[in-house]
């Protein structure tokens, strides 16, 4: 009697504890599931801050006397400051946490809003733009993601992040246009001060200081970082020496570098070829980033729930030479917002999947430094951009941008359909 009582006790506690554990995994679940949505708060209110000054930066250049050489200068400096911080971010969330990371990026748009206000002159202008080292929500909000995110649902989870895109873009370019219109060039400044304020101080209240999994013992030793150091080029040659790991980066930079080219002088496109009005060019910005809420928070998900990751990236690359070929056949505004939609569909898929790959290809530890890595291709061709792009334009004419993409796309579609490139997910728990 005795025996049966002590084991029906037995398997009693043990039901407690599977419900305990349950009850555990559940409340574990809603809040990774809370701490993602901050994530996704943060990164739309620091995309809608930094469209807000896109739009009014060169009305501000032009009334302080900047001409368009000049105004070239000053994008190339904000470039070049992204593209070094990249990297250099995302070590620090490695090393400090995402919520740290996410403090610096919120506190450094804080410092540039600010020196943006009191921009009266050309080198308080460019002044305005050091701060912008360490301006990289975006990694940021991917680092707690890739963190809180299984490998599984990393792809899906990252895509919604297109959502944060096309909020930001809609809401900061009106927004800055609006206020700037009513109430002064410097008030969007203001605003852009006062909310990246709140973002750093969600990020201190609602972003755990800790959101990296424990590594597992099978990771070895020279797997993971061995510096110290914030930027290290030996790090970065050890990350691109795991498996698959060069390759896909190269078909991620190379892949929409032409169409990227193509962005950064749209401009100029948008008036010579096209002879939009400022008000249209507007209406523009809006059409892309609808399309981009639409294509990264509903189609990618889905697709990625439904198809290999490498599939998905033969598939970009594939929709991009045909995108490459629309745009250099195409003669008018509305073939381009035709264009746009396989367009938004290739590079969201592009961006996307291979940040996936990428930060699954590599140690926990170092998907920080990964992500900055990744942040760092669109400051990239910024900083080259402009001078590839100008010389492009005016040799070869708008067509020549469709062309490099199809010719680029067609060897990097073949280069993945007969290649084996080897991918090792690093285990993070």
């Amino acid at each position: 009697m005795n025996a049966k009582a002590i084991s029906e006790g037995e398997e009693e506690a043990s039901g407690m504890r599977n419900e305990t554990l349950r009850e555990s995994g559940h409340s574990g679940e809603v809040k990774r599931g809370q701490v993602i949505l901050v994530a996704y708060l943060i990164a739309a209110l620091d995309l809608t801050f930094l469209f807000m000054q896109f739009g009014i930066i060169p009305y501000l250049a032009k009334s302080l006397g900047l001409d368009s050489v000049g105004f070239g200068y000053l994008q190339t400096t904000f470039g070049v400051l992204q593209l070094v911080g990249g990297y250099i971010f995302g070590r620090f969330a490695d090393q400090f946490g995402a919520r740290a990371a996410l403090i610096l990026s919120g506190a450094s748009g804080s410092v540039f809003f600010l020196l943006m206000s009191l921009s009266t002159s050309i080198p308080l202008l460019f002044l305005s733009r050091l701060p912008g080292v360490f301006m990289h929500g975006i990694p940021g909000a991917q680092k707690v993601i890739t963190d809180m995110t299984t490998p599984s649902q990393r792809a899906d989870a990252l895509g919604k992040l297109g959502l944060c895109f096309g909020i930001g873009m809609i809401v900061g370019s009106a927004l800055g246009g609006v206020l700037s219109t009513k109430f002064g060039i410097f008030v969007p400044a203001y605003v852009g001060l006062v909310g990246s304020l709140i973002n750093t101080l969600i990020a201190v209240v609602w972003i755990p200081s800790q959101t990296k999994p424990k590594l597992n013992q099978h990771v070895t030793e020279h797997s993971t970082s061995q510096s110290g150091s914030l930027f290290s080029i030996r790090e970065i040659l050890r990350l691109m020496k795991f498996p698959g790991v060069m390759e896909v980066f190269i078909v991620k930079v190379l892949a929409g570098l032409p169409t990227g080219l193509f962005m950064i002088m749209f401009s100029i496109i948008s008036m010579d070829f096209f002879g939009l009005e400022a008000v249209e060019s507007g209406y523009l910005m809006s059409y892309f980033g609808v399309l981009q809420m639409v294509v990264q928070g509903l189609v990618v998900g889905k697709l990625a729930n439904h198809c290999t990751e490498m599939t998905l990236l033969r598939l970009s690359v594939f929709v991009f030479a045909g995108v490459g070929l629309g745009m250099a056949l195409m003669r008018t505004m509305w073939h381009y917002c035709i264009i746009a939609v396989p367009l938004v569909f290739a590079f969201s898929m592009l961006a996307t999947i291979t940040d996936s790959i990428l930060t699954k290809a590599v140690p926990s530890s170092d998907t920080g430094a990964m992500l900055g890595i990744c942040a760092s291709v669109h400051p990239l061709t910024r900083t080259v951009g402009p001078t590839i792009g100008g010389v492009l334009y005016k040799q070869f004419g708008v067509s020549s941008f469709g062309y490099l993409q199809l010719v680029v796309n067609i060897g990097l579609f073949v280069y993945l359909l007969k290649s084996k490139i080897s991918l090792r997910e690093m285990k993070s728990q």
